[in-house]
């Protein structure tokens, strides 16, 4: 019996509230060798969810972005049974000056496949969450039925692309003459997945995410019907520790669209 979703969620919910609100936008903020932001509120979300984890599902072990690298490797190279992959503030450069754009990401691989997908945002009280090969939620209601007609064009389409991991190859001609509508970059890759999923915009492109990142939404995405691949056309989930780039839509056809624009490069719009 793989855990339950509800029972994930408010786990999550109240850990978010206890650990992250009553800190928000009042916290000390460090720089870590690899120039990313951490926060107390980082370290103490991630504790707080190793222990309920671990407290509620003793079988699985426990993989959080906040442990160092040679942790992360430890685990990873011994987690066959099963493991929570947890990134327990992420968009912390967003919350750490106040801007109301993070979330907190969980994910559990069984034998190397992504089977349970969830991703909170404490602001707006919006929980993302999926199972494999059953579909993906927003609180309550389904994923993949979207309110208003998705666009029919890459022209038409809002894109989320963060430019400062492509190539200069790749981000030049996307600068200079996009073939999508208007581009956004939002800074918390797990909550991107999932506006994405939800139709909140239709593309994404990034050069370069960690396990932790992108595992959740990945799945989320998937179950309500969009796609993603590599930039190289491979699947975007991979149970090692390598950074992934990604290439999504709202829908198979979009996602064709966007992939054949990214390969050929093109100046000319769609």
């Amino acid at each position: 019996m793989l855990p339950s979703l509800e029972t994930l969620r408010d786990i999550v919910r109240t850990a978010a509230r206890d650990e992250l609100m009553s800190r928000f936008a009042d916290v000390t903020r460090h720089v870590k060798q690899d120039g990313s932001v951490v926060t107390e509120a980082d370290t103490a979300m991630q504790r707080r969810l190793q222990s309920d984890l671990a407290q509620r599902w003793p079988q699985y072990d426990f993989l959080g972005e906040e442990m160092s690298g040679t942790e992360h490797e430890r685990i990873a190279a011994l987690a066959g049974k099963g493991l929570w992959c947890v990134d327990p503030l992420d968009g912390t450069s967003n919350y750490a000056t106040g801007i109301p754009f993070f979330s907190v990401s969980v994910a559990l691989l069984i034998k190397g496949r992504l089977e349970l997908g969830l991703v909170y945002d404490p602001v707006r009280d919006e929980c993302f969450m999926a199972r494999h090969g059953a579909g993906a939620r927003l609180n309550d209601n389904a994923l993949g039925t979207h309110k208003l007609p998705l666009p029919d064009s890459l022209r038409r389409c809002i894109a989320v692309v963060d430019f400062k991991r492509l190539t200069s190859s790749l981000a030049a001609p996307l600068a200079a003459r996009p073939p999508y509508g208007s581009q956004r970059n939002f800074g918390a890759s797990s909550l991107e997945w999932c506006w994405l999923a939800d139709g909140r915009f239709q593309l994404y492109l990034h050069g370069g995410q960690k396990l932790w990142d992108y595992a959740g939404g990945n799945l989320i995405l998937t179950e309500a019907g969009g796609r993603a691949a590599t930039l190289e056309g491979e699947p975007v989930f991979s149970p090692g520790l390598a950074p992934r780039s990604v290439v999504a839509a709202v829908t198979p056809e979009l996602f064709c669209a966007w992939q054949d624009w990214l390969n050929n490069k093109s100046l000319s719009a769609p």
